[in-house]
């Protein structure tokens, strides 16, 4: 079997930023053992696989170097660019299939539309060792799928460290942890954290703005907002809240195309 396999990278119009992501196409299914196995070879932050229904849909799923995930932005723009670009589809929208229901994904230009589920937060406690793991402690606690941490500024989200150790010792699944806080030339800014996986901070974090927008946008009572990410390679997420549904847009580049042979 041979399959022909792309690494992109998201939320970035430049290569060696963003956040990068596989995106490999099937015609028939494999078991999932062979999908993990070959996710952790690729070992990015997540591999996406894509594969058509015959409907004029495509099956989108996506793996860390772990485990399958509900949700990934990134990985979703990276596919939606191989298809767009590529592939040359010549539909104006993308309907994916995916655990998290449909997704849509619609071209302007030299950007993409992702169409994605909106997941408000709740006031929250936080696990004694996740709080015990952060060198600054938050205000607030949130949780959705991922704790969501409030900050004062900034300056606290660039110098806040993690004890590893510590943090990966939870003996819950917590889903990721993002911290966030007013941003100085964005309206906010992130960090992405998930305890125990090979990959421990998340460079742009695409399902992490379905809990961020909605919450920020209430709070600065705007329906658009330009977030940063600022994880060493960083990235850019222009994000809105419509229909109840959250809109980010982003743009993507080709780093490298290759064949696995399995």
């Amino acid at each position: 079997m041979v399959l022909q396999s792309f690494q992109v990278d998201a939320f970035t119009d430049r290569i060696f930023s963003g956040n990068p992501a596989a995106v490999i196409f099937l015609e028939e299914k494999i078991s999932d053992l062979l999908l993990r196995n070959i996710a952790r070879e690729n070992m990015v932050p997540e591999t996406a696989f894509v594969m058509p229904t015959g409907n004029g849909t495509y099956s989108l799923r996506w793996f860390t170097p772990d485990i399958e995930i509900d949700l990934c932005g990134h990985a979703t723009l990276a596919s939606a660019h191989i298809l767009f670009t590529w592939y040359k589809i010549k539909e104006e929208e993308i309907h994916f299939e995916t655990l998290s229901g449909s997704i849509i994904v619609r071209k302007e230009g030299d950007t993409y539309l992702m169409n994605l589920p909106l997941r408000e937060a709740q006031k929250s406690a936080l696990p004694e060792e996740i709080y015990d793991s952060l060198s600054i402690k938050p205000k607030e606690v949130y949780k959705a799928r991922d704790y969501m941490l409030i900050y004062a500024n900034q300056e606290e989200i660039e110098m806040i460290e993690i004890s590893r150790s510590v943090f990966d010792e939870i003996n819950i699944d917590p889903g990721g942890v993002v911290i966030t806080a007013p941003g100085k030339d964005c309206d906010f800014v992130s960090r992405f954290f998930t305890p125990q996986a090979t990959i421990l901070e998340d460079p742009v974090t695409g399902s992490a703005h379905c809990t961020l927008a909605p919450y920020w946008a209430a709070r600065l009572g705007k329906e658009r907002m330009i977030a940063r990410q600022l994880s060493k390679r960083g990235g850019v997420i222009d994000c809105s809240i419509q229909e109840g549904r959250v809109i980010i847009r982003g743009k993507a580049v080709i780093y490298s195309k290759s064949e696995i042979y399995i």
